[in-house]
């Protein structure tokens, strides 16, 4: 469970849910789902990305890698966007999330996604679509290396830093990653309606927002019927709808 002490104690006052997030974001997008799967009422902070709003000393205060999202329950910050949908779902049990059976098997599929965000996801992402519309500044670079002490973060975003850009071996390597992913999933969901069976859980809400996010870059699902059948069964769902839809009702247009 990723718990933070925020070096802004003005947000340990809060009461009730909070949220801090992105419409763009795709680990925004499963705790915005997931809320809403469980009913739970939350008062919403949004930061647009594109305009560098979360690259600030309120929001570091707040968030020390300045991702989001961000969820704060009275006073408790929580990060990491998986770790949240798991706390959540731990915390306010009715109604589960949960893989009746076979828990282990469900957190897997949550560590998996999170394992390939920054080496596999975030790269992909920026490299076909963002690294234009999400370039810093000088100001804005300077900013951020002044504020980012999470290394992995660094080397990333200094990918695309300046005039530098993530070419196609950075594509390629991301490539590999997400292809070795998806034939799991597929191969997982070979017969079943949701990743862990009949049951909707929180394996299903960490990989939907990765592959809402990937079909907007143009990724080729072609050779995975089964994950193709699975994602559209998604267009049925509240959470979907409000969660993602709502907020980037089409992300090939961001």
């Amino acid at each position: 469970m990723a718990v933070i002490v925020p070096t802004d104690k003005s947000v340990e006052t809060f009461e009730g849910i909070h949220l801090y997030h992105g419409d763009i974001s795709n680990c925004s997008m499963r705790v915005r789902m997931t809320l809403i799967e469980k009913g739970l009422p939350w008062t919403g902070h949004h930061l647009d990305l594109k305009l560098k709003e979360n690259i600030s000393d309120a929001y570091f205060g707040i968030n020390p890698n300045g991702l989001v999202p961000t969820l704060i329950d009275n006073g408790v910050v929580h990060i990491e966007s998986n770790d949240i949908i798991d706390y959540l779902d731990e915390t306010y049990p009715e109604p589960s999330l949960r893989a009746a059976g076979d828990e282990d098997g469900m957190l897997e599929w949550l560590r998996l996604a999170a394992s390939i965000h920054v080496p596999a996801v975030k790269p992909y992402v920026y490299a076909t679509k963002m690294q234009k519309k999400l370039k810093k500044t000088a100001a804005e670079q300077e900013k951020y290396d002044e504020l980012q002490k999470n290394e992995e973060l660094k080397k990333f975003h200094a990918k695309h830093a300046g005039g530098s850009a993530f070419g196609e071996q950075d594509i390629a390597r991301a490539h590999e990653i997400l292809e070795a992913c998806f034939a799991k999933l597929e191969n997982a969901l070979e017969g079943r309606k949701w990743i862990m069976g009949d049951r909707f859980t929180l394996a299903d809400i960490s990989w939907v927002p990765v592959h809402f996010v990937l079909v907007g870059c143009g990724y080729p699902f072609e050779n995975y019927p089964n994950v193709s059948r699975w994602a559209a069964a998604f267009r049925d769902r509240e959470s979907y709808r409000d969660g993602i839809l709502k907020w980037c009702p089409d992300f090939s247009k961001v």
